[in-house]
């Protein structure tokens, strides 16, 4: 009887086994699901360098951060805003070298025929001009006259 019993578990463990089996062959066996779609376009991250012409917002197209540009296209002159909303935090027109301090809170940059602009945070922006220096610029760009006085 011993023999028979040990037949009869052995015959139950084959068919539990057989049954397991039989199901893993069957899922090989169904269609497959249709191809994964292809990845997800990873979201643009904001840039370090500005290299046309334009209008930036800050945080989404550029990061804030300090920017240094050679100066003005070919014989132009290099004009830059800073915004913040509708105010004009910021401005300058040069034929010169410019660096300039673009903060987080800043919502907008704005270039014009510049030379491209790229992050540097080492860079140091020049120093700010008092009025008179300023007048005394504009003196000097317009011939003196204003300042001379009426000729006599």
């Amino acid at each position: 009887m011993r023999q028979t019993t040990a037949t009869a578990r052995a015959a139950v463990l084959l068919a539990l086994v057989g049954l397991g089996l039989g199901t893993v062959a069957g899922s090989a066996n169904a269609e497959p699901g249709p191809p994964p779609g292809p990845a997800p376009e990873p979201a643009p991250t904001p840039k370090t360098t500005i290299d046309a012409d334009g209008t930036y917002v800050v945080g989404q197209d550029i990061v804030p951060g300090t920017y240094a540009s050679a100066g003005p296209i070919e014989n132009g002159s290099c004009y830059w805003k800073r915004m913040k909303g509708d105010k004009l935090v910021d401005n300058a027109m040069s034929k010169k070298p410019q660096v300039v301090r673009i903060e987080a809170t800043d919502t907008q940059f704005v270039t014009n025929d510049c030379q491209p602009w790229q992050l540097n945070n080492n860079a140091v922006p020049p120093p700010q001009a008092s009025p008179q220096e300023v007048l005394g610029q504009l003196a000097t760009f317009i011939g003196g006259g204003i300042l001379k006085g009426p000729p006599r």
